[in-house]
């Protein structure tokens, strides 16, 4: 009996710890993990081999495992994000991107005639901004019309100062502000920025992969992966803290996984309902905010604040409460002509998700 117990105790700690992290030294051979990944491919995409060998590079440089569910996460992300291709088309770009353009000018309070003879100027290629914009199909053409405007157009430079508004891209259409911050092991030589290494496949799929799955986590199904990339690390977990919070508190809240505004120096909504509850949790303001701040990294579990919350709202509803659900975000974007959630983007990469792992 002794002997069960201790094995089952093995077990059953082993499933934790493979719950808690991505990152393992990969067992398997390169050349194995690319053969896996040609087979989970979708049937239509083409340059199986050049696909499996950008994704195989990516988990053995960020040593993070080529599990058949690490690649199909994977693999579903960019399915639903670029249908595989290194620099997806986005229609009517263009327009989108004058209308920004136009939008941005008027709340400088720029004449319209002024702006229409910026686009006018002839950009480096030889056509004029207006020219490109007309015939921009991709986020990658549109990332280098911004670059030239505001590094050649005086006009351009009070547009947009020195931020491209094109903020993602790729075939998992990665934050390039995320890729810029996590470049240091970059593992190819390239001549450009960063920027313009997320246009690209190998870049692409190189930062999207750390940022789907570069962080430990105790999530259970990779649902909560896939609306932590749309939502930013932690989300999930976050918005089931949030939803305990409510409970215990009695404060309605948000369940947007946002424990504290990024710069925020007053108390958001859920810092004061967690302020509520301090002196039965024994918690002072400061290190109640000490303790969100907490929220974008794993150690946010370990503190009193997160034990303490969960203690009290069980002790209301009377059962466990999930530690982790679907935040409930409304995407915004130029490019979404149509009222979407993150809950909706999780659940369409799930699908494509468990079709992987089926194949």
């Amino acid at each position: 009996m002794q002997v069960r117990g201790l094995v089952l105790a093995v077990a059953v700690l082993l499933t934790v710890q493979g719950c808690v992290t991505q990152r393992e030294e990969p067992e398997a051979e390169p050349a194995k993990v690319r053969a896996q990944i040609v087979r989970l491919l979708p049937a239509a995409t083409k340059d199986r081999e050049g696909w499996a060998r950008d994704i195989q590079t990516a988990f053995t440089t960020q040593k993070i495992s080529p599990s058949r569910s690490n690649l199909c996460a994977v693999l579903a992300v960019t399915e639903q994000e670029s249908t595989f291709q290194s620099d997806p088309q986005v229609p009517g770009l263009g327009r989108i991107a004058r209308q920004e353009i136009d939008r941005r000018a008027a709340s400088l309070h720029i004449p319209q005639m002024l702006v229409n003879a910026a686009l006018q100027t002839r950009s480096p290629n030889g056509k004029s901004y207006s020219e490109r914009l007309d015939a921009v199909r991709s986020e990658k053409q549109l990332s280098a019309i911004f670059d030239d405007l505001i590094g050649t157009v005086p006009l351009g430079r009070t547009l947009l100062g020195d931020l491209n508004p094109v903020r993602t891209g790729g075939p998992m259409q990665v934050s390039i502000a995320f890729a810029e911050r996590n470049a240091r092991d970059y593992p190819y030589s390239h001549t450009g920025t960063i920027r313009q290494e997320v246009f690209s496949r190998r870049g692409g799929m190189y930062f999207g992969i750390a940022h789907l799955l570069g962080y430990p986590s105790h999530y259970e199904r990779q649902v909560y992966r896939f609306a932590d990339f749309n939502a930013g690390w932690y989300a999930s977990r976050n918005a089931a803290f949030q939803s305990a919070l409510s409970r215990a508190s009695g404060v309605k809240l948000a369940l947007d996984g946002d424990l504290i505004a990024p710069g925020a120096i007053l108390p958001g909504t859920t810092e004061k309902a967690a302020r509520r509850l301090g002196e039965q949790l024994g918690l002072r303001n400061p290190s109640i905010r000490d303790q969100l701040e907490k929220g974008d990294s794993l150690a946010f579990e370990q503190t009193r604040l997160y034990s303490g919350v969960y203690a009290l709202a069980e002790g209301k509803s009377g059962k466990p409460l999930p530690r982790a659900q679907l935040p409930g975000i409304e995407l915004k974007s130029p490019k979404i002509t149509r009222k979407l959630t993150t809950a909706w983007f999780a659940n369409r990469v799930d699908e494509r998700y468990q079709r992987c792992m089926k194949r």
